[in-house]
């Protein structure tokens, strides 16, 4: 290069440092000034993982520095995968695009590490608003109440957004591990399409998160809750109702289901690119931290009739390192159990 184009190509050359430079030296309240946070939900309007991310979106943004508005987005598909998928192949990696999506389909990423072809080790996550609390229940025109009544039934029609969802593995383990003559249909959008079908009498019952079960529902005992996959419960379920692995006969039954109902302690988890600067991942999970102790926010969830038993971020990822970690005869085993 001569004297000559060096002289020329100096300007842009200081021009560009300085850009870069202005770039890094953001604090995260620099970023965030003016800018809007995305929330994007694996799955369509009017089920659980909607309205937490929904009540979240409305108070997070006081949180963070900067103060940045906040909107939520759906994008329904194979059981909120795409949604996920998409935060590494399409969303910005700056720390405004944040995804909510159902945990079960880390233990579906260690059964089909093919299909799911994402590996959650490599999200950020910024934590959970709650840990899950999972049950089973029959409509209650079926006149199924208890475990043993719907282990007695010649079918039992149950619905689920894709294969590797919470709601497809529980079920699956139902029939799989138990032998109850279940029949799962798949393609439905989200929760809420489900709970017309059920009330339509197309589907016998289902499988998912206690707070997603309509208030209306249980307040006229329209639903029997018979299982748990929760050794606990929140003051308000119903008392009585056995806990999966408390039901299985043998070690190795009890080894297969620890797999699979590992996510559960992920319940609502809410994720960002690990691209995301370091200052911006720690303000965002400072700010996910400090709703979680909100008055206003808290206050929002119990009218909801939403628990809130927050993970964070840090607990959260270390609760999916442990997932990766299950050795690869029970992972066989578990394979099978969730088909």
């Amino acid at each position: 290069m001569t004297k000559d184009m060096r002289r020329l190509l100096a300007p842009a050359f200081l021009t560009l440092a300085a850009a870069c430079s202005g770039a890094h030296a953001q604090t995260p309240a620099e970023f965030y000034k003016g800018k809007t946070l995305t929330i994007t939900v694996g799955f369509s309007p009017g089920g659980g993982y909607d309205q937490y991310a929904r009540v979240l979106a409305r108070h997070i943004g006081r949180h963070t520095p900067g103060a940045p508005s906040v909107i939520v987005q759906n994008m329904p598909g194979a059981g909120s995968l795409t949604a996920v998928r998409r935060l590494e192949a399409g969303m910005p990696k700056d720390g405004t695009a944040i995804v909510t999506f159902n945990p079960a389909i880390i233990t579906e990423s260690i059964l089909e590490p093919e299909r799911v072809n994402f590996k959650f080790t490599d999200a950020a996550f910024l934590g959970s608003v709650t840990r899950d609390f999972r049950v089973c229940f029959m409509w209650h025109a079926t006149g199924a109440k208890t475990w043993e009544d719907a282990m007695a039934r010649k079918e039992v029609i149950f619905g689920s957004t894709a294969k590797g969802t919470g709601a497809y593995v529980n079920q699956a383990i139902l029939k799989n591990v138990f032998g109850m003559k279940a029949r799962q249909i798949l393609g439905f959008p989200g929760s809420a399409e489900q709970r017309l079908a059920i009330e339509r009498g197309e589907l016998d019952g289902d499988c998912g998160s206690w707070s997603s079960v309509p208030e209306e529902w249980i307040r006229d005992k329209k639903v029997h809750t018979f299982v748990s996959f929760s050794p606990f419960k929140t003051p308000d379920m119903p008392d009585g109702v056995p806990f999966i692995k408390d039901l299985a006969k043998t070690q190795e039954q009890k080894d297969v289901l620890e797999i699979l109902i590992a996510s559960g302690e992920l319940g609502r988890p809410f994720i960002v690119s690990q691209g995301v600067p370091a200052d911006r991942l720690a303000a965002l999970r400072a700010a996910f931290d400090a709703t979680m102790q909100d008055k206003e926010f808290l206050e929002e969830n119990a009218k909801q009739l939403l628990p809130v038993y927050p993970v964070k971020g840090v607990e959260a990822a270390d609760i999916v390192k442990r997932i990766y970690t299950f050795p690869p005869d029970l992972i066989a085993k578990a394979r099978a159990a969730a088909d």
